[in-house]
């Protein structure tokens, strides 16, 4: 099943409307020793880095993209979300400057720190044992409070938002003078990798886009081998923003139209990368 992908035009008008709401986030080539002895001194390696962005991470751009076509009568009620950490504290973020309130459903391994940044953000947070309680626990605050309920990584809205990541480095790339063979891309959900793959590769189509995907939550791995959306009975490694329970259909497809290849990397490659 191909799914409807947003076009360049469609990113690049989302973009315009966020506005100032998110930052156009740095680029930066980096040259050090230790990565030019990985990978080839004739390599170059650039970084998109969102980390810049506000709340710290990319969430905020599709948070904001659906959050932005709520009515009055939406944004009274609120909204309400699953997370461990970064969509979660996103969401406080894109409530509190659209004028609602946001409440969370977080599991208690949790890190606390994420945690206390929700709380400073004026989001509600309840903390359960695990994802499979989460996930009840968030559709009982849907139908109880009518709170609109914001995925963190599935459907086209969020796609449209995380494909700003993307646009802005192909621009900001070639604005640099150079080009790209080739752009990496961690998965959790499936939400970033296919919305970035969808802009990189409208925009230019020679460059291989990876996915990279932790062994111990390798969903998207799993979901391509399969040819549908896969879930994982339990989440086993350190990148803990990166353990999405199952792959979702519109991100999965999205995924499969755009993307190159997925390619697993275990918790002692993640420790000698860092």
């Amino acid at each position: 099943m191909r799914v409807d992908a947003p076009s360049i035009d469609a990113i690049r008008a989302n973009r315009a409307r966020l506005g100032d709401l998110i930052v156009t986030t740095p680029i930066r080539r980096l040259v050090d020793d230790a990565v030019a002895a990985a990978v080839g001194a004739s390599t170059e390696v650039w970084l998109k880095e969102e980390l810049f962005q506000r709340t710290g991470s990319f969430k905020p751009r599709g948070a904001l993209s659906v959050m932005l076509d709520l009515d009055a009568d939406a944004l009274a009620r609120g909204v309400t979300a699953v997370s461990a950490g970064n969509h979660a504290i996103s969401l406080g973020y894109s409530a509190r400057i659209l004028g609602t309130t946001a409440k969370v459903v977080m599991p208690r391994t949790a890190n606390p720190f994420r945690v206390q940044m929700c709380r400073e953000l004026g989001v509600e947070v309840e903390l359960v044992d695990n994802i499979t309680e989460a996930l009840r626990r968030v559709k009982e605050i849907e139908a109880s409070e009518g709170r609109t309920f914001v995925h963190p990584y599935e459907g086209p809205k969020t796609a449209l938002g995380t494909a700003s990541i993307g646009l802005e480095f192909i621009d900001q790339i070639r604005d640099a003078g150079a080009s790209l063979d080739a752009v990496i891309v961690a998965a959790g959900g499936g939400g970033l990798t296919g919305g970035v793959a969808c802009a990189v590769k409208q925009m230019s189509p020679g460059t291989a886009v990876y996915v990279v995907e932790p062994e111990g939550a390798d969903t998207m791995y799993r979901s391509f081998k399969e040819g549908s959306p896969q879930p994982i009975n339990a989440i086993r490694t350190i990148a803990d923003s990166l353990g999405a329970p199952r792959c979702e259909p519109y991100s999965f497809e999205l995924n499969r139209q755009f993307v190159d290849e997925v390619v697993l990397v275990n918790d002692d490659q993640i420790r000698d990368a860092m």
